[in-house]
């Protein structure tokens, strides 16, 4: 079944339109250069997932409000601000098709420009005394942080076993996704209990997000917006290759390792580890947890009353497992 996002945006479709002009208001400088750049940074937004997922969360419960909007962009423009950060440190040139921030104007202003969009998320939520909001969304900053030092430390030994795993993709990915929910629900005034639930929620569907992510490193998907076997030139040990790597030979594994580490740039020897990992059954296991975590996301869900924000939530969290791109 295709998971159509704007049946999924029906019951926001007038607060993501408002937010439009509250994110583009968040940004705005005097300095020229900035504007110039900030203006090129909204022109090529993506899918905007995460301020669904606030709006959503927070018409769950009641009627959006002006700090439901605050959210939307304090994490808006947190999450822009770690991407141009990401661009700089992965020293990429690209992102969602267009040239990226550094590519642009170079890494020093993209560290500018970074440092610039972080402490505007932070002024946003001083001045309307958002600090639930700012705690909630700089605790996942700090976890992202942690998540992608882990996984620099582990990749240089390739020693990545499952409960690290987890622990790196729940700190990279799913903390964002899990601040998204908490803030949409905190900004509509729910107790911490609901709050801390609706973290939780978030956080299970960003674990099978980046799961579904994984997956698309090792083909059968067209357009997926990255060549196949990226993960695997970079060094990153996702979940279909732990699983192959820990159900074989010491022999095979020594030399899977071995190619990781020294072929990496070698496409005929990326495709041979591409073709160990599905042999092994590697994808069949990583869908299976993939949709583990789904339904643990799910079951979280469906204890909130039915509405068409609960339908859309549901819809939405399929639509991260099922997407093909």
């Amino acid at each position: 079944m295709q998971y159509s996002l704007s049946k999924i945006k029906a019951p926001i479709l007038q607060e993501m339109e408002t937010f439009e002009s509250h994110f583009r208001d968040s940004m705005k400088s005097q300095v020229a250069l900035l504007d110039k750049i900030t203006h090129y940074i909204i022109k090529r937004k993506g899918k905007q997932m995460r301020p669904m997922f606030v709006f959503l969360s927070a018409k769950l419960f009641n009627d959006t409000t002006e700090k439901s909007y605050i959210a939307a962009s304090l994490i808006e423009l947190l999450h822009t601000a770690t991407l141009v950060h990401d661009d700089v440190v992965d020293e990429s040139y690209q992102r969602r098709g267009f040239f990226s921030i550094n590519a642009l104007w170079k890494n020093k202003i993209a560290v500018l420009v970074g440092d610039y969009l972080l402490s505007k998320g932070l002024l946003l939520s001083v001045d309307n005394n958002g600090f639930d909001l700012l705690r909630i969304v700089s605790d996942s900053v700090r976890k992202m942080s942690e998540g992608e030092l882990l996984q620099i430390e582990k990749a240089r030994r390739l020693d990545i076993e499952e409960p690290i795993y987890f622990d790196i993709i729940t700190k990279k990915t799913a903390t964002l996704i899990a601040s998204c929910c908490a803030t949409g629900a905190a900004s509509v005034g729910q107790p911490q209990e609901v709050v801390d639930k609706m973290h939780d929620f978030g956080e299970l569907t960003g674990i099978a997000f980046q799961i579904k992510d994984d997956l698309f490193d090792y083909g059968n998907y067209k357009d997926i917006g990255k060549p196949v076997g990226i993960d695997i030139k970079e060094k990153k040990m996702t979940l279909p290759l732990i699983y192959a790597l820990n159900n074989c030979s010491k022999l095979v594994r020594r030399k899977m390792i071995r190619i990781i580490k020294n072929h990496s740039e070698e496409s005929e020897k990326v495709q041979e580890v591409i073709d160990f990992v599905l042999k092994s059954g590697g994808i069949e296991y990583a869908t299976e947890k993939m949709y583990e975590y789904r339904a643990k996301a799910l079951k979280i869900l469906h204890e909130f009353p039915d509405n068409p924000a609960r339908q859309s939530l549901e819809e939405l969290v399929m639509y991260t497992t099922e997407r093909v791109k």
